[in-house]
């Protein structure tokens, strides 16, 4: 098994700062295609849980102002062979003094390329 493949980390970089990008522009299209096309997707949030993609978008077109603005503070990727990788961040969203952390599993699908099979969003401890 090949680990932090170089060109799979950088793949998976630049997905992790396109991700970023259309989060912080709310674009709904942009967020959807990251997202595995399936009924088994899944993504649990601050306070939701949601099952399969449907699930998923539903949850974007409610938020209507989008998530809020963050920064990353520190971000750690993981790939395993070509085809898995995991993407962990920890952020601190724009007036807030609690630490948010994201776990997004990713894995490239032979008919998608890469997408996120598995996400999980949390809000920790306060920072000081």
């Amino acid at each position: 098994m090949i680990v932090d493949d170089r060109d799979t980390l950088a793949e998976l970089t630049a997905l992790s700062d396109a991700y970023e990008a259309a989060l912080a522009a709310n674009d709904l299209d942009r967020l959807d295609r990251f997202f595995w096309e399936a009924d088994t997707a899944l993504r649990y949030g601050v306070g939701e849980a949601l099952y399969g993609i449907e699930a998923i978008r539903e949850f974007r077109r409610q938020r209507t102002n989008g998530s809020p603005p963050r920064q990353v503070i520190r971000r750690t990727i993981n790939c395993f062979d070509t085809t898995f990788a995991v993407v962990n961040l920890e952020f601190l969203r724009t007036g807030s003094t609690r630490i948010g952390r994201q776990s997004q599993t990713w894995v490239r699908l032979p008919d998608q390329g890469w997408r996120i099979v598995a996400a999980h969003v949390s809000l920790a401890t306060e920072t000081t």
